[in-house]
């Protein structure tokens, strides 16, 4: 990796990319913006792609595909069996994650179905570095059920630990005492852990939880979703790391689990599509079988040729240390605006976006309001920014009671997507959020009169109160 000279580490670094392309966006008033909302039963995920103006939803599928992605879109070898595009995702995917049987999906949740219906038994256990949504409904959907084994200080906002995605093996161990490691099918890993705010796990403690596991007999399976990432933090601030570059760092990550699952629609940079990819050839041959039943024939997976040359490409890109460098640099550019500012935010900035601590932000509100829907509706109805609640709504309900999780993290998560904004995209961003901050007294609660289900976050409608 080239490094900066004295006289260059001052300086402002700027994109590693040029336009060439525009999307215009419609600029909405206030009333439109306050009838949409209503509309939408003050859900973000409800409003209409029309009616955003920066959208900063989530960075799932929203990225910017390069000029070179775009032209393997029409080498799509669209056959049933055998697409060429499968063996170049294939190649890319041993190359740069070192995995050996790579099986395509539709997306990440896609993976994470078919893994769980090959490895979950009924009565199960499945520790992990803190629950995602979707990852923690398959397991228990499949009859396991989620143990968090994520350091203390991942819960806390206010907490600038370096590696708050790392794993308390004493927690894993107290798991293991307890349920018998028979019954955990494997440990479930998230590099840059999502619901953390993008917090990073360290080399250290995947190492130390690498020989812990193998002690045990229990696989570690990676969610790797936004692996560079993590791999940027650890070059960032982890000893040792800073002359080894991205792609180096991913490949260690990854030689020490035995699987993974991917949503490409985030560090691979496409629209669509995700991964499973396993070590072991007798799982690999369960996953095959299973997948032509979900998903289509194991060498497509419910993706055309073209999506699967992009996501090819895709990885290619992703784990270049000057993409990677540009990339977070948006998102700390934004972080730093915040913190200058005073506005309650997790810390240390994570990876993929800055993530709003409805708590701190709206301490008069209590978590029965939904304080964090309510500080992303209210940061849509000041500019057009959408974003994205990350607390109570999205932590669900308890499978055995009912009762609602209340997680120690409310938040609202401002996702950048890859390569689609500008510095004076994040200026507008910021100046917005601190205009709701500064007026934030006046704000009001929300009660929920329509919940789904499952996966609540994504339906859920709501009425002021």
């Amino acid at each position: 990796m080239a490094q900066l000279g004295n006289s260059d580490r001052h300086r402002s670094w700027a994109e590693p990319y040029k336009i060439k392309m525009v999307e215009l966006v419609h600029m909405t008033t206030r009333a439109e913006r306050e009838a949409a909302i209503r509309k939408a039963g003050f859900n973000t995920f409800l409003l209409k792609s029309k009616d955003v103006y920066i959208d900063l939803l989530t960075d799932s599928g929203t990225s910017a595909m390069s000029d070179r992605q775009w032209a393997g879109m029409m080498m799509g070898d669209e056959a049933y069996a055998g697409s060429e595009n499968f063996y170049h995702l294939e190649k890319a995917v041993r190359k740069y994650y070192g995995y050996k049987y790579v099986i395509p999906t539709h997306q990440g949740r896609g993976a994470e179905n078919i893994l769980s219906k090959i490895l979950i038994k009924p009565g199960d256990f499945i520790p992990g570095n803190m629950y995602f949504t979707t990852t923690r409904l398959h397991q228990e959907l499949a009859g396991g059920t989620f143990a968090d084994i994520v350091i203390d200080e991942a819960h806390d906002a206010e907490n600038e630990h370096p590696f708050k995605g790392n794993v308390d093996l004493s927690k894993l161990e107290a798991l293991i005492s307890k349920v018998g490691a028979k019954r955990i099918p494997y440990v479930c890993i998230a590099t840059a852990v999502n619901m953390a705010g993008g917090q990073p796990i360290s080399m250290a403690n995947m190492k130390a939880l690498r020989a812990f596991t193998q002690k045990h007999g229990i696989p570690i399976i990676h969610d790797m979703t936004r692996v560079a990432e993590n791999a940027y933090f650890i070059q960032q601030r982890e000893k040792g790391y800073r002359s080894k570059s991205v792609a180096e760092i991913i490949k260690e990550i990854c030689s020490l689990t035995d699987g993974a699952t991917m949503s490409a629609k985030k560090d691979a940079l496409v629209n669509i599509g995700g991964i499973l990819a396993i070590n072991n050839k007798k799982l690999y041959e369960k996953a095959s079988n299973l997948v032509v039943v979900y998903e289509g024939l194991h060498t497509y997976g419910g993706l055309a040729g073209r999506d699967m040359e992009a996501m090819a490409i895709g990885i290619t890109e992703s784990v270049q240390d000057d993409h990677i460098r540009a990339r977070v640099g948006q998102v700390e550019y934004l972080g730093n605006k915040m913190l200058e500012a005073g506005i309650p935010i997790v810390k240390p900035i994570g990876g993929h976006g800055v993530f709003l601590d409805a708590k701190r932000f709206l301490p008069h509100l209590q978590q029965s309001v939904f304080p964090a829907q309510t500080l992303a509706a209210e940061v849509y109805l000041d500019s057009g920014v959408r974003s994205m609640e990350r607390g109570i709504v999205s932590a669900g309900r308890q499978k055995d009671t009912g009762k609602d999780n209340k997680p120690e993290l409310e938040l609202v998560r401002l996702t950048i997507p890859r390569r689609v904004y500008t510095q004076a995209h994040m200026d507008v961003v910021f100046e917005s959020v601190a205009s709701v901050y500064e007026d934030r007294k006046k704000v009001r609660g929300l009660k929920m009169t329509y919940e789904p289900k499952y996966l609540r976050f994504f339906q859920a409608r709501f009425a002021r109160i």
